[in-house]
């Protein structure tokens, strides 16, 4: 063992080159104790293939032992040889020592390649060798789980749970927690969250996200604040806090939260939106519009955005600005008809009707059978004395508003004319 050990000091010193050459330099004189140690060294420094050939070794002289063949199959899982892993452990019968652990494994390189059938099947196979291992009730919370089918998965995390807390370092209460709020079932949900000890910040997150799916803001709050003093980088939540706030009617808050998300994120469009309506409900107008300008700068796509803007500035008759908007939008590429629709009301308000009709027109293709626009339209092109043509898009209008006789009589007038 003397040079294995000058080989693992060799390592720690960052002297892979030497580590390796030690050892390949003995292994031919190595017992078999020795290699078998040696094939863990290599496992761990990750040359599976080396270690692949002194298993192989191995596994020859002594083809029962359970421990060879399962860390062979490991190897190949590891190089993403699945086929070779499955041989392998297949090889296993119900009288070895490594069966049960052969199921696990099978029944995870089953789960990878899609078989969830077969894969249930090898875990239901080991939960009747062994009924109280949490590993396996998991394992079958896992696959159910992955699969959506959450109501199946619950009894098994339950099981888990309650013959071991924690398994490969995941908290088994934080499946269950979320395999409730999969469910539907937020308040059960918010119990096993409130069991959780571990200061995750991503579990945090959802507990807090499923408190506030359940309209309870005081947990959301209380959860999503601590996880903002922990890491006020984790810039998911700032928005979420916001809207928290301001659904438990703290307005002043939820404005704050905003601006401390944008100072840690400045491209952050959902941020400056909701920035932008804070500011404009509390009375800030030119900062509601400064934000939301932002919003649109950050991605002229972005709708609700530019319909806020359009909306308020229709509030204000600014119509100018209308104008401004949409056709900056345009010229981006951004030529959705509803921007059209709303540049010919706006170019209309203003008295600009050789521009109203253009847009009025590039609408009508995609807007021909929306109601509001075909009233709308019908209407401006009576005005501008184009009498025909309005009347045939009232009619189009009527024929998905059969009921409105007031348009029906004004159609019947202009005819009479």
């Amino acid at each position: 063992m003397e040079e294995i050990h000058r080989a693992i000091q060799a390592m720690e010193a960052d002297k892979t080159e030497e580590a390796l050459q030690i050892l390949q330099q003995y292994l031919p004189e190595a017992d078999e104790e020795e290699r078998f140690t040696i094939t863990e060294l290599y496992i761990q420094w990750g040359m599976l293939e080396e270690a692949k050939i002194i298993l192989l070794e191995l596994m020859q002289r002594y083809p029962k032992e359970a421990e060879l063949k399962v860390m062979m199959s490991e190897i190949h899982i590891d190089l993403n040889e699945d086929e070779e892993a499955i041989n392998l452990l297949n090889e296993f019968t119900p009288e070895d020592e490594g069966y049960l652990e052969s199921l696990l494994q099978l029944a995870d390189l089953y789960q990878s390649q899609g078989l969830f059938e077969v894969a249930e099947q090898k875990l239901l196979t080991a939960k009747q060798l062994e009924p109280n291992e949490a590993v396996i009730d998991f394992a079958l919370g896992e696959l159910a789980f992955s699969n959506g089918e959450y109501n199946k998965c619950i009894p098994f995390y339950e099981n888990a749970l309650h013959h071991q807390p924690v398994i490969a370092d995941i908290e088994v209460a934080t499946r269950l927690a979320e395999a409730y709020a999969a469910h539907g079932e937020f308040e059960k949900s918010l119990e096993y969250f409130e069991k959780v000890e571990e200061d995750n910040a991503d579990v945090m997150f959802r507990y807090g996200f499923v408190a506030f799916q359940a309209m309870r803001n005081d947990i959301a709050i209380h959860v999503w604040e601590r996880l903002i003093d922990d890491d006020p980088y984790y810039q998911s939540v700032y928005p979420l806090l916001a809207q928290a706030y301001e659904s438990e009617g703290m307005p002043s808050e939820a404005l704050e939260m905003a601006k401390k998300g944008l100072a840690k994120d400045e491209y952050n469009k959902e941020l400056f939106h909701l920035a932008g309506t804070l500011s404009h409900k509390s009375g800030d107008k030119d900062s509601g519009y400064k934000y939301m300008r932002e919003a649109v700068a950050l991605d002229p796509g972005y709708k609700e955005a530019v319909l806020f803007l359009i909306e308020n500035y229709k509030s204000d008759g600014d119509q100018e600005s209308i104008i401004e908007l949409i056709n900056q939008l345009l010229s981006l590429g951004e030529e959705d008809p509803d921007y059209l629709f709303e540049l010919a009301k706006a170019y209309e308000e203003e008295e600009d009707y050789n521009q109203a009709l253009v847009h009025y027109q590039n609408a009508y293709p995609s807007l021909r059978n929306d109601d509001v626009f075909l009233k709308a339209y019908g209407y401006f092109l009576v005005e501008e004395g184009r009498m025909e043509e309005g009347k045939n898009v009232l009619k189009e209008y009527l024929a998905i508003e059969p009921s409105n006789t007031e348009v029906e009589e004004f159609i019947s007038r202009l005819s009479e004319k």
